[in-house]
């Protein structure tokens, strides 16, 4: 039963608006640091500080006015030169926005907080009479822990572990696909740390720092320890120009439907003249292009800022760096870039994981800079920019950098690949053996990190908005991981191709060029086909050997496929063409490798393929196995 009877609507604004404000808070504060005696930036905090006890006072949630209103005197005093800040008093003002952001939580499901934890209030009041609240050592805060990425069920046939291809398409023209629901994991309680106040020196023991994500954000943003699990937020902000432009869209498409209205029952009664049949054609492209138009419109509204998403990370970086006891500045840059919303919730973990890898492991503690002749601060920077059809986000830092031999030699130890395949990587293969589930360059676990979940997960979730992520490291220079994404996953470009006279898609953003295949060109190297193209050797593997079947025929052409680790040939019979498709996920079935389904312009269903999925769950052997039968046939 909500405790806000009648006031949901304003309940859920305030929390919107506030959630936002108290996020630039945040990086306000972080900008404190640098220049505390910034008058504006003083009186920024002041009024958001305000602002949200403002608005909590007229819901009557006493426990965040209270809290608000010490933060705000202090604020007031500090501006009013009253008060100097200290780093430690810093510390409690962030452990207070961090508390502020708890009860947004307790908001979000329509329920009153608690009052603040006494520790914090008694910090805050100490505070406000003059002292430094030195804050008793704290934790260094968790790692983010990710939902494990379960595999999809897959569709079997009785006798084996391959999917009934024919089958499924056989129920697909029989069911509509209808999507499944994700199970979210609900993460293990984690204890709070006890308040201390201590005689003279006054120290205050302070929780570990909550949640940096505001309710209602959609995924989990660890903070120091804490985490919180929010559901999906399901409003979002339109610009109004862009309504308009929707609007007026649709006017045009029912003025050009009434023409074709009026062509219809033209031809219909029997006027078959070269006019009213060009005059049809005109309404039909005219519509073609109107539709058109209204798509990309619609897509504009799922479109928002980046910088929504890059406005929490200053405050992750500060708090992790502090308890590392490094000096590390973080730098946005194109914030203004933007990304379908959807995208921006899924691409929440992998950034969290980036920044604090960055933060933990990319850059060195302030003696090892200042030996290597760097200057005592490091500097992450956070950007995104649009290339063409894609969003390219860069996490770059002036840290240690990565050394590819380390790399592999901490794979080989922890039996992640063996030597020989070891010896076969180049420099760039290497650094991607750091995706690999279980890898971690740490020789002892910590609070922070050395269990090797973190990458995997990012590559993970990466991979799963049709993305790709790159590396670059240099020794002694630094790192930087590219992350490419398309705008938008609601429309995917797709190339459609065919084997076995069954029509399959797959992503656009994968292929490179399609090439003709001789036989003659095919040669056997270590037991597995490839075709040199520029002088480059890549393996050719068989559509029909990937998806379990026997070939039919002697596949005629090749896809160059680009993944993230290494490129290759996809063997296919024949091409439909190019399309732009909306997926739609399959009805209770998961198979491997199917990423969902979509029709095609004569109504057939056409399978969207998960093609990293696919190669994955494909053995080299028996890939490599089928292209070799159909090299042979062909010879």
């Amino acid at each position: 039963m909500s405790e806000f009877g009648g006031m949901e609507d304003l309940l859920q604004d305030f929390l919107t608006e506030s959630s936002e404000l108290l996020s630039e808070v945040d990086n306000k504060l972080v900008e404190l640091e640098k220049r505390p005696n910034d008058k504006n930036l003083l009186n920024d905090i002041f009024r958001g500080f305000h602002t949200i006890k403002g608005g909590a006072g007229f819901l009557n949630v006493e426990a965040m006015v209270s809290l608000c209103h010490r933060t705000e005197n202090l604020f007031d005093k500090l501006r009013n030169g009253e008060l100097t800040l200290s780093l430690e008093n810093m510390d409690v003002i962030m452990a207070a926005t961090g508390e502020v952001r708890e009860m947004f939580g307790a908001l979000s499901q329509k329920r009153q907080p608690p009052p603040a934890p006494a520790h914090i209030l008694a910090a805050l009041d100490l505070v406000l009479q003059g002292e430094i609240a030195a804050l008793a050592p704290v934790a260094a805060p968790a790692a983010p822990v990710a939902a494990p990425v379960a595999a999809p069920a897959t569709a079997a046939p009785a006798g084996g572990s391959e999917p009934d291809w024919q089958n499924l398409y056989d129920n697909l023209l029989d069911k509509a696909p209808t999507p499944v629901p994700a199970v979210a994991a609900e993460p293990a309680p984690v204890p709070a740390a006890p308040a201390v106040i201590e005689g003279e020196a006054r120290a205050v023991m302070v929780e570990p720092m909550q949640s940096l994500k505001p309710a209602p954000a959609p995924k989990t943003q660890p903070q120091g320890g804490m985490q919180q699990v929010a559901a999906p937020e399901t409003t979002i902000r339109i610009d109004t120009v862009r309504l308009d432009q929707v609007l007026n869209l649709s006017g045009e498409i029912g003025l050009t439907k009434n023409r074709l209205t009026t062509l219809r029952s033209d031809i219909m009664a029997g006027k078959m003249d070269t006019g009213t049949l060009k005059a049809l054609d005109e309404a039909i492209s005219q519509l073609d292009l109107l539709v058109g138009d209204l798509q990309n419109a619609v897509m504009k509204t799922r479109m928002q800022p980046i910088g929504r998403l890059f406005q929490k990370y200053p405050r992750l970086a500060r708090d992790l760096a502090r308890q590392l006891g490094k000096d590390v500045e973080l730098v946005l840059t194109g914030e203004e870039t933007e990304l379908d919303k959807t995208m921006l919730e899924d691409l929440n973990d992998p950034l969290v994981h980036l920044v604090r890898n960055a933060v933990d492991h990319g850059v060195e503690t302030i003696e090892e800079r200042i030996a290597a002749g760097k200057s005592a601060k490091a500097v992450v920077e956070l950007s995104a920019t649009q290339v063409g059809d894609h969003i390219l986000i860069e996490i770059t830092d002036d840290g240690r950098g990565m050394r590819p031999d380390v790399i592999r030699k901490k794979a080989i130890e922890k039996g992640l690949i063996d030597v020989e395949t070891a010896n076969s990587l180049d420099e760039k293969q290497s650094l991607q053996l750091i995706f690999l589930p279980g890898f971690s360059t740490k020789d002892q676990i910590s609070s922070i990190s050395g269990r090797g979940v973190g990458m995997d997960v990012v590559k993970t979730n990466i991979m799963k908005l049709n993305g790709r992520i790159d590396i670059n490291s240099a020794v002694g220079e630094g790192s930087r991981f590219s992350i490419s994404l398309p705008l938008t996953l609601a429309i995917l470009p797709v190339l459609v191709v065919r084997v076995c006279d069954q029509p399959f898609a797959v992503p656009l953003a994968m292929v490179r060029e399609i090439i003709p295949i001789d036989a003659k060109q095919v040669q056997e190297v270590s037991g597995r086909a490839t075709i040199v193209v520029r002088d480059e050797i890549l393996p050719v593997k068989s559509l029909a050997g990937l998806l379990g079947w026997q070939e039919t025929q002697v596949p005629h052409f090749g896809v160059l496929m680009q993944t993230a680790e290494h490129s290759f040939i996809l063997a296919v019979d024949s091409f439909v063409g190019r399309d732009d498709v909306v997926i739609k996920p399959l009805q209770n079935i998961r198979p491997n490798g199917v990423a969902g389904a979509t029709l095609s312009g004569d109504g057939s269903v056409v399978l969207v393929l998960d093609m990293e999925s696919l190669l994955a769950s494909s053995t080299a052997d028996a890939s490599s196995l089928k292209t070799s039968r159909f090299i042979t046939h062909a010879a």
